[in-house]
């Protein structure tokens, strides 16, 4: 209801825009009474592509109906017997309404609350002063948008009343013209008329004739300046058209393709379509006033053809309006819900496609159809040159056409593409060293429709974000490499689909922090010395200076063709491997600052030496795609008073998947410390997993722990593995049960800096897994239950 109150306190144009949101389709009654019950509902957990969400849209709806009768039943006395009844014809008519497209509800009232939440945001930016320079800058060419249509509406209403001005001129004119051709008629008709009385009728006829051509003189002079006059203000408004359009177009819609675009990289939301819709709206209703205007000029120039240019002049001014429409038009069908940019075969996949004039050209009235292909990289860069008449495929896409709906609540234009499938790919020959997932492909959505009547007919096309297509998901990381690279420093207006081969180190930093909190979902990115080591790795650099890395450029090539020196792998591969791991396991701990993670093995030795015995680090592993270890300092077992940092081998998402990181931590006793000083239950305690519970049917449900060699004790035999407990009690409770299965390293298992190689024994974890699975005969089989 906080948004409701504060709605209603907009002023001027904002607050007739939030009463613009209003009408039949939602009456403003309905969101003031019920405005608390509105605000809390779940709008936003409703897919509005996914056809298997009907039944939650439709429970919204029942809700609401339901509220609305309940408010109707509560209201009393003299002044509420009105209302009762209002409220109660409200709820039938939602019902009515809604109820065989519930969806439509859930988009509307998705649209106005929306709608409401961003006018009160600026609003409130505005009387605040919050946002600073970038709100400030927003703000301005806002209002420089607005003055200008203000501009132009005036001047479209002033050359609407010069238009008028002229057909009552020229109706007049006509009007003395043909009386004109009367007194010709009456002149030629005094032959029959007796001499005395033609002499004296034909004098009075003549003198009037020359006062009436005289007059006709002048005023043919008159409307022919009228005319030019009135072209001359056409002529100047369509440059203010297209001034306006230019911004509008090249300007704030280039920008919210942009943004789009890194959104695909996890850049901030795009930003709804709202305000640049009514913008083109705006301008598609000015440019047709004036269309109209120069139609009807021209049909007053035909009906009283003069001498003059006017003709010419007027052709060029229906032309170049003509253009600016078809300009708008085109420009407008874009794309609001993209296609998933790494695309594998014989998945289902959506998409949603817009007219942003739609509804104010009435393109609705004929809901025209819109039909997506593939296309190659090639073929898209002839469809942008007109070089192709007709749309070649490289591919074929299932439930590939839709028609195009028109929502009234919002006023939208759209076609819903929510069950496509991509068949079968036909691949070019590729360049160079370039791989399957290094060739982009872009969806092609295109339609065909009229305006005005059939009057102009337009074949609009636009182009998807380029897709790579993959068949498996190991080619997965490499394919996203590939749209990370092109979203991040793809230039507008570019040819399909050409990226520059190289690029700052600091550009591709602003990529990788921007992709990596979006992962977390956290606002702690990548910090300064995190880019540092991500530098020291790419270029293979051990300079600690961030000023040595920044103008310092990073080819594709480095970034994710080359395997990174002695390794396996490419620096993306890399990164994308801890992005994995992150936010599948470890997110939780990242957000709090548990995780360390970009720091080499000689900068946790450096960092751990001056600690405690038993603090603890968390660090990505060098070695191993998505791998995360853990370093400690401790007491040499072997050598007395000697410390060392000792780093285990790393764990991977498998290990994960067995026993969490919390818990991992939890076992091994000896980790006392999280670096620099944080006792390690106050990080993870509330990650641990609760103490089992009782048995169910008898039954205990087995525990694994993972255990590491003891290093207080003397000559011990280093060790590292997991204990599996089973404790099996039966029903009746006439037995049980305890054993361990434990798996020990040798000395000779520890590296010099004393890493544990778990490879060259078993993993327990996944061998007690493996146990677990067994049929119990062939473990225990006196033991059974």
């Amino acid at each position: 209801m906080a948004m409701w109150i504060q709605a209603q306190q907009l002023q001027g144009d904002a607050l007739h825009q939030m009463q613009a949101l209003y009408g039949q389709h939602f009456p403003i009654e309905v969101r003031h009474y019920l405005a608390q019950w509105i605000e809390s509902q779940p709008w936003d957990s409703v897919d509005l592509d996914n056809p298997g969400e009907e039944a939650k849209a439709k429970r919204l709806l029942d809700n609401l109906v339901a509220e609305l009768q309940k408010k109707a039943q509560v209201q009393g006395g003299e002044d509420g017997f009105l209302l009762k009844i209002k409220l109660g014809h409200l709820a039938s008519q939602f019902k009515s309404t809604y109820d065989r497209c519930p969806f439509e509800l859930v988009r509307c009232i998705k649209h106005i609350l929306q709608s409401e939440q961003r006018l009160v945001q600026e609003a409130t930016n505005a009387s605040s002063g919050i946002g600073g320079q970038a709100m400030d800058t927003l703000s301005q060419r806002h209002q420089q948008i607005n003055q200008a249509f203000e501009e132009l509406r005036l001047a479209t209403q002033e050359t609407e009343n010069e238009l008028r001005k002229l057909q009552h001129s020229q109706e007049y004119f006509i009007i003395q013209y043909q009386e004109n051709l009367r007194i010709q008629a009456q002149l030629s008709s005094l032959s029959s008329v007796p001499p005395a009385e033609r002499t004296q009728r034909e004098a009075a006829l003549q003198s009037k004739r020359a006062t009436v051509e005289a007059w006709l003189a002048r005023e043919a002079s008159t409307l022919q300046k009228y005319r030019l006059d009135l072209a001359d203000q056409h002529q100047k408004t369509l440059g203010l058209l297209r001034k306006q359009q230019t911004l509008i177009l090249d300007e704030e819609l280039i920008q919210w393709k942009r943004r789009q675009q890194l959104a695909g990289n996890g850049g901030p939301h795009e930003g709804g379509l709202d305000v640049l819709q009514s913008w083109c709206e705006k301008l598609a209703d000015l440019i047709w006033q004036n269309r109209q205007q120069i139609r009807r000029c021209e049909h007053l120039t035909q009906q009283l053809p003069l001498p003059g240019s006017i003709e010419e002049l007027l052709t060029k001014l229906n032309a170049d309006i003509t253009d600016i429409i078809s300009a708008l038009v085109t420009s407008t069908f874009i794309i609001e819900k993209q296609p998933p940019q790494v695309l594998k075969t014989q998945t289902k996949f959506a998409a949603t496609v817009r007219l942003l004039v739609g509804g104010k050209l009435n393109v609705h009235m004929n809901p025209p159809q819109v039909k997506a292909v593939i296309v190659s990289e090639q073929q898209a860069k002839a469809l942008l040159k007109n070089e192709s008449t007709h749309s070649e495929s490289s591919g074929e896409i299932l439930n590939n056409n839709c028609v195009m709906e028109y929502h009234q609540a919002t006023g939208t234009l759209s076609a819903h593409f929510r069950n496509m499938s991509l068949k079968r790919i036909k691949r070019s020959d590729r360049r160079g060293a370039e791989s399957v997932t290094e060739e982009k492909f872009t969806i092609l959505f295109e339609s065909q429709f009229s305006i005005g009547g059939n009057e102009l007919v337009f074949h609009v096309k636009t182009l998807s974000l380029p897709v790579v297509v993959i068949v498996h998901g190991s080619q997965d990381n490499n394919a996203t490499a590939t749209v990370l690279w092109d979203n991040a420093f793809a230039e507008p207006g570019r040819v399909p689909f050409l990226v520059p081969d190289k690029v700052l180190w600091t550009q591709l930093c602003e990529a990788l922090d921007m992709k990596y909190k979006a992962e977390m979902h956290s606002g702690r990115g990548l910090t300064e010395d995190n880019l540092v080591f991500l530098a020291q790795k790419a270029f293979s650099n051990s300079s600690n200076n961030p000023e040595d890395y920044r103008n310092m450029t990073i080819s594709w090539a480095q970034f994710n063709r080359e395997n990174l020196p002695g390794r396996n792998f490419t620096f993306w591969q890399w990164f994308d491997g801890v992005v994995e791991l992150m936010k599948k396991h470890l997110k939780p701990h990242w957000n709090d600052g548990a995780i360390l993670g970009f720091v080499n093995k000689q900068q946790a030795q450096d960092m751990l030496m001056s600690k405690p015995n038993g603090t603890f680090l968390l660090r990505f592993s060098d070695s191993e795609i998505g791998g995360i270890t853990i370093a400690w300092v401790a007491e040499n077992p072997n050598k007395q008073g000697e410390r060392l940092v000792w780093n285990l081998l790393p764990y991977t998402t498998k290990d994960f998947s067995i026993r969490s990181l919390a818990d991992r931590i939890s076992d091994l006793n000896h980790l006392l410390f999280l670096y620099p000083d944080r006792a390690k239950d106050e990080v993870f305690a509330k990650y641990y997993t609760p103490p089992l519970s009782k048995p169910v049917d008898g039954y205990v449900k087995p525990q694994i722990k993972q255990v590491v060699p003891e290093f207080t004790t003397p000559n011990p035999e280093p060790c590292a593995g997991v204990v599996f407990m089973d404790q099996t009690a039966s029903s009746s409770g006439s037995h049980s049960n305890n054993f361990g299965v434990y798996s020990s390293i040798s000395d000779n298992m520890l590296d010099p800096d004393g890493d544990f190689d778990l490879e060259d024994t078993m993993d327990v974890a996944r061998h007690v897994e493996e146990l677990l699975r067994r049929p119990m005969a062939n473990q225990w089989s006196s033991q059974q239950s």
